[in-house]
């Protein structure tokens, strides 16, 4: 018995040695890899990369064994989107954390690119949150990113010229015309009123919200689509109207993006602008020609209706192919925190989708006109909420584009998009 004893203690301690020995050389090997390297994949950022790269190199500093290496991919959302569904539909884990337009998520959520963020995302959080982005990061009872920033559809103006001729701001889109008319007249070489008219995601963003300040809108209450309304008629007939019957447009504007008419409101040469609420920093810059001398306020509506805007912004998520997805959902946790989204307000121009910010005193002091903001990002409506938007907007686009320049009618041109969208949801039924 001694002696099958001995044995015993020799094979439990050469099996502890071996035990040992493993963690040991496992220990090493993780110490020569060296720490954790994240890659986060996002857009370009309005005000360089001095203010973003600062934020993570905080990040890193308060978890020494995870770096980030941000990567910033085309200008274009739509080459964005195409980069994203090619890598995820191979299951590339090239990257970890993912930047998206607010009417991606569905779409990779149900694809199964995304990991469930339920658990570092509870309901209490979520409840000072703006009602459209956690619709937005939503999807069949879970939540598959965080919102990040928020924007929606502001009218931007020369106060100085307002106040020049002793004119208010204007409240209905055909106040909008009159006021850019008789400015157009006294004033040289000044555009009366531009925005997003290209072939492109902005188009759609635009054309929505005359629509529901006119009291139309692609869906009906009972969730149903429903294009050829007469209030979606009148509001593409307005848009067309703006270009070729009023002239308050130029006819840029059908080529015309953010940037585009930033530029050029932004040089002086246009009365009003319709944008995103990250222009308003860039304005009043040093060295900003119209630096004091703009003013932000909701967008118009049409007489007897209630002004609109379109919900934006761009979400946080975790590449579901990911080899470090708790690094992941950390550095996730950490950027859409309530210091982070205040800071990326302050210094980058960036909107909270937080409510408690909108009280925050310091952003206050910042950005007086952000209070405002809060009744118009809490009403704030989403674009048609489909898995399949991509497709529908891919109908949407042309058609619209195709009513401003003239090429279509507003009639035939919904016609033509409630034919194909019913098709196309024909297929998210299935």
């Amino acid at each position: 018995m001694p002696r099958k004893s001995s044995i015993g203690l020799f094979t439990a301690g050469l099996l502890l040695a071996i035990a040992l020995l493993f963690f040991s050389c496992r220990a090493e090997q993780n110490r020569a890899q060296g720490p954790v390297t994240l890659v986060f994949k996002h857009g370009k950022l309005a005000g360089g990369p001095e203010a973003l790269r600062e934020i993570l190199s905080r990040f890193e500093a308060q978890n020494p064994g995870i770096r980030v290496k941000d990567e910033v991919l085309p200008a274009s959302t739509d080459e964005q989107h195409q980069f994203y569904v090619i890598n995820l539909e191979a299951g590339s884990a090239e990257f970890d954390v993912l930047s998206m337009d607010v009417i991606w998520v569905k779409e990779f959520a149900r694809a199964g690119w995304l990991r469930p963020l339920d658990d570092v995302f509870p309901p209490e959080e979520r409840k000072d949150f703006f009602r459209g982005p956690i619709s937005a990061v939503t999807f069949r009872g879970s939540v598959y990113a965080i919102p990040w920033y928020i924007d929606a559809g502001l009218l931007y103006y020369r106060k100085d010229l307002l106040d020049k001729y002793s004119i208010s701001p204007p409240r209905t889109w055909q106040e909008l015309v009159s006021t850019a008319r008789t400015i157009m007249e006294r004033e040289k070489d000044i555009y009366g009123f531009i925005w997003q008219g290209k072939q492109y995601e902005g188009l759609v963003c635009n054309v929505m919200e005359y629509m529901w300040s006119r009291g139309g809108g692609l869906i009906d209450e009972d969730g149903s689509f429903n294009a050829l309304k007469e209030e979606n008629i009148d509001a593409l007939r307005f848009m067309y109207d703006l270009i070729h019957t009023y002239r308050v447009s130029p006819p840029l504007v059908t080529t015309a993006v953010e940037e585009t008419t930033r530029h050029i409101f932004g040089s002086g040469r246009a009365l009003f602008m319709r944008n995103w609420p990250y222009a308003w920093n860039l304005f009043e810059k040093e060295g900003s020609p119209v630096k004091g001398k703009v003013g932000v306020t909701v967008l118009p509506a049409f007489k007897g209706h209630r002004p609109y805007a379109t919900l934006g912004g761009w979400q946080l998520g975790v590449n579901r192919y990911s080899k470090h997805p708790e690094e992941a959902e950390k550095l996730v946790r950490y950027l859409t925190s309530y210091e982070v989204q205040k800071e990326m307000a302050i210094r980058m121009g960036y909107k909270p989708p937080r409510r408690s910010l909108y009280r925050d005193e310091e952003l206050i002091r910042a950005q007086p006109f952000i209070v405002r903001l809060y009744d118009v990002f809490e009403h704030a409506r989403p674009r048609p909420e489909s898995p399949f938007y991509m497709m529908i907007t891919q109908v949407l686009q042309p058609e619209f584009s195709a009513v401003i320049t003239g090429i279509k009618t507003p009639e035939r041109a919904l016609r033509s998009i409630q034919r194909q969208v019913e098709h196309i949801l024909r297929m998210e039924e299935r």
